[in-house]
């Protein structure tokens, strides 16, 4: 008779293909999965009774900015908690790879608003790295909670390559030599198993520090013949580029549209940030559901983000990133001196400015820019709390822009409020999960840290398809949302992980679906490891009992396990460009 570190009895089991589940026990041995059957005979070092829970591959979380917190606190428990088992850094052209130390620092802390002063002496300590091959030596020998798989980001090879003021002056391109050090450099990466490439086109996210500071990303100073030469060694090696448009010139995503077609080459295999129905402007997600259809069918190998849970943003003053796509916001945070910036949002002819800014409704934007749309959480004048600004401006005779930036002026970032700016109607939302050229993503796990929180992205995604189950109009299978969420994202990207048969790795979630009852949009503020900072997160009782990464038990009835996170670590690398069977694609 066998013997298993561990058998999981009579759980509804989920292998992650899409295939029917059923109730059955699975085997644990060395890490992987032994055995499943309908009643498995054998003994274990251990049992866990799963009757009634849902027994699911680990959850994939593919776009996260976990670079720096990886370093210091690798457990990630934010993520692993919510049953999240591999996670995905590097996006939006910000790895902490090959750039120096400060440079690495200041492309990313701003754009992911997370102190500058926490993240440089994070990178001054520890960062001993300036290649793609010692990072992964790094991280292999690191007590790592999930499995990790990297991007390697364009601001970073850039800026290592060029130099971060050359990086970001629009008058310079780089040299031969520099060019062809930038695709050494991504081969190298691709041969350690980075995923591909990450690239940021996005104006609006801005470099801190000193030395450039409010310049934009280098990523966006790049000219597109430099992109394509960096994407035909993508093609060429099967490996992924993501990417985000320039929102103030829609017809740019016709750049990518004509990279991923594969008429008469190779497809490359391209994923954008993001989409969305935003409140702002009802046209993206009709034109983003086109772009995709129309370039899968001429060849391409084409995915939008889509983020399945309504869009809201919190703000503390002015402190978050929508105000950068407007030129009025982006002169007021332009200016790091609070006070600086307070005469500015008092004098009358900037404020004209914002109030003309605030009210153009044909130009590109994500926010909607309506304040009545934007809820007073938290004020020293707690008789605000819970109103709009739209009301209390009416209830004063006053411009809602004008009572905005009074009450900015006056309390600074003791003003905190929210507002939805897309994925806010449900029935379109629900369409949208559906669409097969998305992949469902987008939790921007790590940063952000008083802006969102999306940690528990996959247990919203199943509350959806759960709900509208019992509803009466199921939106798609359970087990099609289990696969959405683990072997669809694994097999896209070309990783082994997100399924759990016989031989692939024991990276398993036991769940309790009555969990998903609850209210999963609210969040909570815990510690940030690592950072001595508090942060938004999600807490989501009774639902994840037990999580496995790696055939070790880093959560136990609901609990994170001693050794979870110590010497040794739970978690992998995960290279790329390997089939589910691990063989080279």
């Amino acid at each position: 008779m066998s013997h298993y570190d561990l058998i999981i009895r009579g759980g509804r089991y989920f292998d992650g293909t899409g295939g029917a589940s059923r109730i059955c026990d699975l085997a644990v041995k060395d890490g992987c999965i032994a055995a499943v059957a309908d009643v498995l005979a054998g003994s274990a070092d251990r049992i866990i009774d799963a009757d009634g829970l849902w027994v699911t591959p680990g959850f994939l979380d593919t776009h996260t900015h976990y670079d720096a917190e990886l370093i210091v606190a690798p457990r990630l428990s934010e993520s692993v908690r919510h049953g999240v088992t591999t996670v995905l850094v590097g996006s939006c052209s910000l790895s902490m790879v090959c750039a120096e130390p400060e440079d690495a620092s200041d492309i990313f802390t701003r754009v992911e608003t997370v102190p500058r002063e926490k993240v440089l002496p994070i990178l001054l300590q520890y960062k001993t790295w300036s290649t793609p091959r010692e990072w992964v030596n790094f991280i292999q020998h690191h007590p790592l909670g999930p499995n990790v798989v990297s991007f390697l980001g364009h601001s970073d090879l850039r800026t290592a390559v060029m130099g971060l003021e050359q990086a970001t002056d629009r008058s310079v391109t780089p040299s031969k030599a520099q060019m062809a050090q930038m695709e050494n450099l991504l081969e190298q990466a691709l041969d350690e198993g980075f995923l591909g490439l990450s690239t940021m086109c996005l104006k609006w996210d801005k470099v801190d520090g000193d030395r450039a500071w409010s310049r934009s990303l280098p990523s966006t100073y790049a000219r597109w013949g430099e992109v394509r030469r960096l994407n035909r060694i993508l093609r060429r090696r099967g490996r992924v580029h993501q990417g985000a448009p320039n929102a103030a010139n829609p017809l740019q995503i016709v750049q990518y549209f004509s990279e991923t077609l594969g008429l008469l080459r190779k497809p490359l295999k391209t994923t954008l940030i993001a989409m969305f129905d935003l409140k702002g402007n009802r046209t993206v997600k009709p034109l983003a559901t086109l772009v995709a259809a129309v370039a899968n069918r001429l060849g391409g190998d084409f995915r939008w983000q889509l983020l399945p849970t309504p869009f809201r943003l919190y703000a503390d003053g002015m402190d978050i990133v929508l105000f950068e796509e407007f030129g009025a916001g982006e002169m007021a945070l332009d200016i790091k001196d609070q006070l600086a910036r307070n005469e500015l949002l008092k004098d009358e002819s900037y404020r004209r400015k914002f109030r003309k800014f605030y009210k153009e409704k044909l130009s590109p934007r994500v926010w909607q820019r309506d304040f009545g749309d934007a809820q007073i959480l938290d004020c020293p004048d707690v008789s605000l709390v819970g109103r709009d600004f739209a009301s209390v401006a009416e209830e004063r005779g006053i411009h809602v822009v004008d009572l905005f930036l009074d009450m900015v002026v006056e309390h600074g970032k003791a003003l905190r409020w929210s507002t939805v700016v897309g994925n806010h109607r449900q029935p379109v939302l629900s369409r949208m999960v559906q669409n097969p050229n998305t992949l469902i993503t987008f939790s921007d796990a790590g940063a952000h840290i008083r802006n969102m929180a999306f940690y528990n992205l996959p247990l919203r995604f199943l509350k959806l398809v759960r709900d509208s189950e019992q509803q009466g109009q199921a939106i798609m299978s359970m087990e099609h949302a289990v696969h959405r969420l683990t072997g669809e994202q694994a097999d896209w990207l070309g990783v082994q992980a997100g399924r759990i048969r016989p031989g692939d790795r024991a990276d398993i979630v036991l769940l309790d679906p009555a969990g998903l009852d609850q209210d999963l949009e609210q969040v909570s503020w815990a510690e940030m490891e690592g950072f001595g900072l508090e942060r938004m997160v999600n807490r989501v009782p009774g639902c994840i009992r037990h999580v496995l990464i790696n055939g070790k038990l880093a959560i136990e009835n609901e609990t994170f396990t001693a050794t979870f996170g110590q010497q040794t670590g739970y978690g992998q690398f995960l290279p790329a460009g390997q089939s589910q069977e691990g063989t080279p694609t």
